[in-house]
C-alpha cells in the first residue's frame, strides 16, 4: 500500500500542499529580490519552473502525473530553494537540512532514470534489463549524476571566486562532497526499493509514446 494512503493524505490535500509550496517559492524569489541576492532569485525561479513540469508533461505529452508524484517533485525543489535562504547553514538545529534535500533530489533523479530506461526496456525487444540490474542501475545512475553535480558546484564556486562575484552554488570541501554523495545514494536506494511502484503509470505512458513513434516510422 502506498505511503500516502497509510497516512490518510487525500489527493485534494496533496494538491493543496503543492500549491502552498508554489506560492512560497514566489515569496522566496521576492525575498531574494529584496535582499538583492542573485543566488536566491535564480534557485527559487528554477524551482518554480520545475514545479510546472508535471502539468506540462500531462497536458502536452499525456504522461500521467498524479497528485503524489507532483507533490514529490515540488517538495524536493521547495526544500532546496528554502535552503538557499542561508540561516540553516549556521544553525546547529538544522545541520540535517542539506542532507534531506540531497536525498529528495537524488530520489527524483533516480525516478527519471528508472522511468526512461524501463520504458526503453519495454519498447525494444532486443533490450532486456533484469530487475536486479535495474536496482543496481538506479544506484549507479544517481551516483554518476551526483558526481557530475559536485563537479559543476566546484567549477561554479571556483569561477565565482576568480571573478569576484557571489556564487549560486557552494561547495564546502571534500568532506561535504562525500556526505552529499552518500545521501545521494540513499535517495537512489529509496527509489529503488519503494519508489518504482509510484512510477508504473509514467513508465506505461512513456512506453506507449515510444510504441506510437515506432509505428509511425515503420
Amino acid at each position: 500500500m502506498r505511503i500516502r494512503r497509510r497516512l490518510g493524505i487525500s489527493d485534494r490535500r496533496q494538491r493543496q500542499l503543492t500549491r502552498a509550496m508554489e506560492l512560497s517559492l514566489i515569496g522566496i524569489f521576492l525575498v531574494g529580490l529584496y535582499w538583492r541576492n542573485l543566488g536566491i532569485m535564480i534557485n527559487s525561479a528554477m524551482a518554480f519552473a520545475i514545479t510546472l513540469v508535471p502539468a506540462i508533461l500531462e497536458r502536452d505529452y499525456q504522461i500521467p502525473m498524479d497528485a503524489g508524484l507532483t507533490l514529490w517533485i515540488t517538495t524536493a525543489v521547495f526544500l532546496h530553494a528554502v535552503g538557499t535562504l542561508g540561516p540553516y547553514q549556521d544553525d546547529a538545529w538544522f545541520w540535517w537540512w542539506d542532507h534531506v534535500t540531497h536525498v529528495l533530489s537524488a530520489s527524483l533523479v533516480a525516478a527519471v532514470g528508472y522511468s526512461t530506461v524501463r520504458a526503453i526496456d519495454a519498447h525494444y525487444d532486443d533490450v532486456y534489463l533484469p530487475p536486479r540490474f535495474m536496482f543496481v542501475f538506479i544506484l549507479m545512475f544517481v551516483v554518476a549524476f551526483g558526481v557530475i553535480w559536485e563537479v559543476i558546484e566546484f567549477a561554479v564556486s571556483g569561477l565565482a571566486g576568480v571573478l569576484g562575484g557571489r556564487t549560486v552554488l557552494t561547495q564546502y570541501g571534500l568532506g561535504d562532497t562525500m556526505l552529499d554523495l552518500l545521501f545521494d545514494t540513499a535517495g537512489g536506494l529509496i527509489t529503488a526499493i519503494w519508489g518504482t511502484a509510484y512510477l508504473a503509470d509514467v513508465v506505461g505512458a512513456l512506453t506507449e509514446r515510444l510504441d506510437g513513434r515506432g509505428s509511425k516510422t515503420d
